[in-house]
């Protein structure tokens, strides 16, 4: 019966052939406009997906900010910019994020930084990132500029540090003032960008114990000061505590001291990385007997006296009071290097330790250790208050019984040891590069980006 219905007769054949044909036009329609909608929703999630990443992943042009001096605007415009560095600079940004980068270096007489290179020592000692941060400045062609219109930043090359103590050999930096003071009035006096911003874009470099204040001793850093022709400028300093202290009373970038990266490849030639460490606690350098009484002050505040005392005679214990040049090949055999303070907190053997994959052992209260979001000094290094240091014998002892070969593998990551060291020419990761990192991170302070904001 139901066959028979749907056989076409010879009387409603004429009703099927026309239905067919209105079937199968619809059918078109309806294919044509489904490979329409397709192709429309195709394009259109094409279009949200590639607006999307282009929004979320392109930084801000610089050169599109506007802000409007004095106003409400120029608040929330500020507030944003600052927003968007603070945000950037929680990931370790790739070189492209500050190819843009422009730095100045003036062209000062030799007196101020080369003539002082006629001894050797001026470009190898632990203060001499003031030579290495000049030459890879120098030989950054993609961020050096000649035309000092175009630049962000501008780098005052001046060496204060080559000095070298006829009596001890130390540096002597009591020339320092007055030799920094002659070259900013020469830049002052000869060009325009030193007035024009106050000297808020300008950068020097101040490695030595008490960065800016200009001495040794810390009671006479802290009433000499900053001076005041710098404080509104960029420090790139080794010193830097954790609480409020005069002599970081300005904007800063904390910087390593200086070790030669051709003397720590060259200990490394010869003892591995991960070779043999037959030495588990390490320390040669000073440590007084009976420290004197310096104005009120002890050297180290007594500790590298109560390290010899307590564990002189401790076989744990490698400790040495005299020098000693190959003193890295001892390094590279320890598996805990004791890094205490000396009259200032930070020391060379932090980045030797580092360099030569030593774990450090932090023994200075409220220090400041540089380039925080490059290194993670919690994950590669020990920290023992200046107090506990008649314990250290035995937290030492729990620490390469518990997770010393975590520490261990952190700290042997190479970018480590790298963002510690100062390369002629600056590599990715190194300690030029981070340098660079933060300074990106401080275009608010360039007249020139100031004034493209204000167009």
């Amino acid at each position: 019966m139901a066959s028979e219905l749907l056989k076409p007769t010879q009387r409603n054949r004429g009703f099927y052939v026309k239905m067919r044909i209105l079937n199968k036009g619809r059918q078109a329609e309806k294919s044509l406009f489904f490979r329409y909608y397709k192709w429309v929703l195709w394009v259109s999630f094409t279009l949200y997906f590639l607006t999307s990443f282009f929004i979320s992943n392109k930084p801000i042009p610089l050169s599109k900010t506007r802000v409007i001096s004095g106003s409400k605007s120029s608040l929330a415009s500020r507030v944003l910019f600052e927003s968007v560095n603070k945000t950037s600079h929680e990931s370790k940004p790739s070189p492209a994020s500050f190819k843009d980068l422009k730095i100045y270096i003036y062209e000062l007489p030799s007196e101020y930084n080369e003539d002082w290179l006629s001894n050797k020592r001026c470009s190898n000692h632990l203060f001499a990132s003031e030579v290495a941060i000049h030459r890879a400045l120098k030989n950054a062609y993609e961020l050096r500029t000649i035309d000092p219109y175009e630049a962000d930043f501008f780098f005052v090359p001046v060496y204060v540090s080559c000095n070298f103590s006829t009596v001890n050999g130390f540096p002597a930096i009591a020339h320092a003032r007055s030799l920094v003071s002659s070259a900013v009035q020469l830049i002052a006096t000869n060009h325009p960008f030193w007035n024009r911003s106050l000297g808020s874009d300008h950068i020097f470099v101040a490695s030595h114990d008490y960065g800016a204040c200009f001495h040794a001793m810390e009671d006479r850093a802290v009433e000499d000061g900053i001076p005041e022709f710098l404080k509104n400028s960029i420090i790139l300093q080794t010193f830097g505590v954790n609480y409020k202290h005069p002599c970081q009373d300005v904007e800063n970038v904390l910087i390593p001291p200086y070790i030669p990266p051709e003397s720590v490849r060259r200990t490394l030639e010869k003892a591995p990385l991960t070779g043999n460490r037959d030495i588990m606690v390490f320390f040669r350098g000073k440590m007084e007997v009976h420290p004197k009484n310096i104005s009120g002050k002890f050297y180290s505040r007594r500790v590298r006296t109560e390290i010899w005392r307590r564990y002189n005679r401790d076989r744990r214990f490698y400790l040495q009071r005299q020098r000693f040049a190959g003193y890295q090949s001892e390094i590279v055999r320890s598996v805990f290097c004791l890094c205490p303070l000396g009259w200032a907190p930070w020391s060379p053997r932090l980045v030797e330790s580092v360099a030569l994959g030593c774990v450090p052992v932090i023994i200075a209260d409220g220090i400041r250790l540089p380039f925080p979001f490059a290194v993670k000094w919690a994950d590669i290094s020990l920290t023992v208050a200046e107090k506990d240091v008649k314990k250290l014998g035995r937290i030492l002892e729990r620490v390469a019984a518990t997770n010393l070969s975590t520490i261990q593998r952190n700290l042997w990551n190479p970018a480590v040891a790298k963002a510690l060291l100062f390369n002629e020419n600056m590599q990715e990761g190194d300690a030029t590069w981070q340098i660079l990192d933060s300074l990106y991170h401080k275009l608010d302070r360039s007249y020139r980006r100031s004034r493209v904001y204000t167009q």
